[in-house]
């Protein structure tokens, strides 16, 4: 398991040029609320610093919740200011249910992201349009090329990416991006021309974080996802980390240490985890207030 010490850092901003500095910003420059919307880079979305995920154990434990308990979970999020909710085609039925759960509330009033795999022999713009009529929205604000895992994702997704282009001239999609696994897949990340948003895998102890081998069970290499991160940053693109709690194997401890981690040093735009009650998501928004104090 990789830990990340002050020398790691120091190693990991040397390597970012320019974009070292993001490291060192003062966070009296930055809002200080789970709550607030801060921009994605130059995608021209804004989004809650604190986004809703429904992807824990691929939505099982969303899903367990039952229709009626999952909506008051959405709602309970909310009514504490986080507005930002995200899913994908690979959790099951979460579309729908968190379509129905954010029924009633103005539009204008909440991001939605979704994540889709790009082996599905699906057009692209149907799939788009499927996904949109069961999210009940007639736009997602940000489409993200899910599980990207190897070094040669922008050139095997050349026609998805055209397609979301498409979605975005259209209006049913605004900003584009991609979550990636692993080393090689990550530094096509910051130079990508195509991509407005990363979603990339961040803690301070690099579990379930990428290593050269997006498959090994090794701990990630911290200091280079940090390095590509402040890349990223630098190069105008927003980034939105996730695992942020070891795929729920932190204590209390460690799962503050990660949120300071993930604002304080790895300088992420927002980050994503999944609830499956009021208190998780009281303690989210307590440690994420906390790492920007």
């Amino acid at each position: 398991m990789t830990s990340f010490s002050r020398r790691d850092f120091l190693k990991a901003s040397a390597a970012t040029g320019a974009a070292a500095s993001l490291g060192t910003l003062p966070l009296e420059a930055e809002s200080q609320n789970a709550a607030t919307w801060v921009p994605l880079g130059d995608s021209g979305v804004k989004v809650s610093r604190l986004a809703f995920g429904t992807g824990t154990m691929s939505g099982a434990v969303q899903r367990n919740l039952g229709q009626e308990g999952f909506n008051r979970l959405v709602r309970y999020a909310y009514d504490r200011g986080i507005r930002f909710f995200e899913t994908s085609d690979s959790y099951g039925d979460m579309h729908r249910m968190l379509g129905i759960a954010l029924e009633g509330i103005p539009r204008e009033n909440y991001r939605l992201m979704t994540k889709v795999t790009t082996d599905d022999p699906t057009p692209p713009l149907a799939k788009i349009d499927q996904l949109r009529r069961q999210a009940r929205t007639d736009y997602f604000d940000i489409l993200l090329l899910h599980w990207q895992h190897t070094s040669t994702w922008p050139e095997d997704t050349r026609g998805w990416q055209d397609a979301v282009l498409d979605a975005q001239h259209k209006g049913s999609v605004r900003a584009r991006g991609a979550s990636v696994h692993g080393l090689p897949a990550l530094a096509r990340v910051p130079d990508n021309n195509w991509l407005q948003i990363g979603m990339i895998r961040v803690n301070h102890k690099g579990v379930r974080m990428d290593a050269e081998n997006y498959m090994a069970s090794v701990g990630g290499d911290v200091p280079e996802v940090v390095a590509r991160i402040h890349q990223t940053l630098a190069n105008k693109k927003g980034v939105i980390s996730m695992k942020l709690i070891g795929e729920g194997t932190f204590d209390r401890d460690d799962r503050r240490r990660a949120m300071r981690f993930a604002f304080r040093t790895a300088r992420v735009d927002s980050v994503t985890v999944g609830y499956k009650n009021n208190g998780e998501i009281d303690e989210a928004i307590e440690n994420l207030n906390e790492a920007l104090a």
